[in-house]
């Protein structure tokens, strides 16, 4: 039995009734407005009003009168209509009662081991974002009440870099390599040279692509970023070089071999042998490394999409630079070599460059790999805009690798790893080899320009090679996603790229810094 209290004319009104759906009349009950859930039957709510108080008949006792489960029309505002009550939702008259059940299953708190990757983290997430900008800030207005605005365009640009006319002119003859092995596979095409003195030209001209803006770097007290961009840009067009004549190697063995029958003419027309100039231009300026006749192209070039992507190009530029300039300058002026001096002081310095190096690092990726690679291919229409997959995510130093630098990577299967391995070679002998490649031109692009030979970075590479196999095997160990990506970021970016950073910057510093005259035998460090 319950009671119910209903305020009529102002005094109050006591009415019994029953719980049984079979004895329930819909004109003893006040109608009320339901909760935001779906609306019950008077049955469900019954049957599930009887599982709340588990164990105890149909017939209810007086609960007492005014237990706020059920409030008189008036209170609510509802209407009733010719006098008349309607029945409402059952369950509503025990949901909030004191003798409800407040527990009724068996739950795991959200931050359990068995439940805290079922539920969002939303608001964590945000958390962090909002103590990561309030930590910053701070930083920011510390580093400016100590140094000041220390932005200056020496670092980038010296005052001859808009003299530094050897560089410029290496940049620009640079293409000339290009036509001449467009002329290699013409001649060969026509018959007029033979295969080994086409492959014997071929590595002439990547070779020489290679070793003439080194010689113009190393001749040339030029400024360090016109020097890293000369190399990049001498390394691309190697990369494609070789590229370009081993695809057009492969084409001619293909076509020889259909000739003979010795091969199914299965193959795609679109990708036979063909040489065509107009072909090799747009693959030297599309934002890809590996050759082949034909692309994927896009309809229509969205250029209100191209200007928003450069005003975001200009706009990161200049934070890294801010970076730079703001923050690891003074960090390497104010540190000693980390190989020298006092271990600790040498691995706070690193700890404390690690930030501003993974924001520089961060910039760098979405400006190269994102802005400006998605620019480039919307002007010239290139489809396959996969410059990189969520190596964010990398469980493995592997992973990484493979992942971050499509390009690259499609680069190395292509003409380094599957050529490898058809010609004999193990699978780990191949992986070397890639790594090897990639250890040189990390220390061409970096030891060339600041003009010191150090092989950090060519170190920094090949040490990859055994850093794969200890986080391959501690991703196998352990079995965690999480556990994986930590140990990448821990190595890779925490402590291997703010080391190699501080040992490459703080010898060029100490390079640009060092008096002319100066003593023989006289160390500056």
């Amino acid at each position: 039995m319950a009671i119910l209290d209903s305020a009529v004319g102002g005094g109050t009104t006591t009415t019994t009734m029953t719980t049984s759906s079979s004895e329930s009349d819909p004109g003893l009950f006040i109608r009320r407005r339901p909760s935001l859930g779906a609306e019950r039957t008077a049955s469900d709510s019954s049957s599930e009003a009887e599982n709340l108080f588990g164990g105890l008949g149909t017939e209810r006792g007086p609960i007492g009168a005014g237990g706020g489960c059920l409030e008189s029309a008036g209170k609510f505002g509802e209407k009733v209509e010719n006098g008349e009550v309607q029945e409402s939702d059952n369950l509503a008259k025990f949901r909030y009662r004191p003798s409800a059940p407040a527990h009724r299953r068996i739950k795991e708190s959200p931050l359990s081991s068995d439940a805290i990757f079922k539920q969002s983290h939303a608001g964590l997430f945000n958390l962090c974002i909002v103590v990561l900008v309030a930590v910053n800030s701070r930083l920011i207005i510390e580093n400016l009440m100590k140094y000041g605005l220390l932005i200056k365009s020496g670092f980038w640009f010296s005052s001859r870099s808009l003299s530094d006319w050897p560089l410029l002119m290496c940049c620009v003859t640079l293409p000339i390599f290009t036509l001449a092995a467009f002329i290699v596979e013409k001649l060969i095409q026509q018959e007029y040279i033979s295969e080994s003195v086409a492959v014997t030209l071929h590595t002439l001209i990547t070779a020489a692509v290679i070793v003439y803006p080194v010689l113009v770097i190393l001749r040339c007290d030029s400024a360090f970023l016109s020097g890293v961009m000369l190399m990049l840009f001498a390394s691309i067009m190697w990369l494609k070089l070789v590229s370009y004549a081993h695809t057009n190697y492969d084409m001619r063995a293909l076509a020889k071999s259909l000739d003979k029958g010795e091969a199914s003419s299965d193959s795609p027309k679109e990708y036979s042998y063909n040489i065509s100039f107009k072909n090799l231009v747009y693959f030297m300026a599309a934002p890809t490394l590996c050759y082949q006749p034909i692309y994927p192209r896009t309809t229509r070039i969205r250029k209100g999409w191209v200007v928003r992507q450069v005003i975001k190009l200009v706009v990161f530029t200049g934070f890294m630079g801010f970076i730079i300039e703001q923050y690891i300058n003074p960090i390497v002026k104010n540190s000693q070599h980390p190989l020298k001096g006092n271990l600790l002081y040498a691995i706070e310095r690193v700890l404390k460059l690690s930030v501003p190096n993974l924001y520089v690092w961060l910039c760098m990726f979405y400006c190269f790999f994102h802005l400006w690679f998605n620019i480039l291919a919307e002007l010239l229409r290139f489809g396959d805009r996969e410059f990189y997959k969520d190596w964010w995510n990398a469980k493995t130093v592997e992973e990484y690798w493979r992942m971050w630098n499509m390009p690259v990577h499609k680069w190395m299967v292509r003409h380094i790893y599957i050529p490898c391995l058809r010609n004999g070679i193990p699978k780990g002998v191949a992986i070397f080899v890639a790594f090897l490649i990639s250890a040189i031109f990390h220390e061409l692009c970096i030891a060339v320009p600041c003009h010191t030979f150090k092989f950090w970075a060519f170190i920094g590479i090949m040490f990859q090679v055994p850093l794969v196999m200890v986080t391959n095997y501690l991703q196998k160990r352990f079995q965690n996603s999480m556990v994986g990506n930590m140990i990448f970021w821990c190595f890779f970016s925490i402590l291997g790229q703010p080391m190699c950073v501080l040992l490459y910057y703080h010898d060029l510093m100490t390079r640009k810094q060092t008096p002319v005259n100066l003593p023989p035998g006289t160390k500056v460090w």
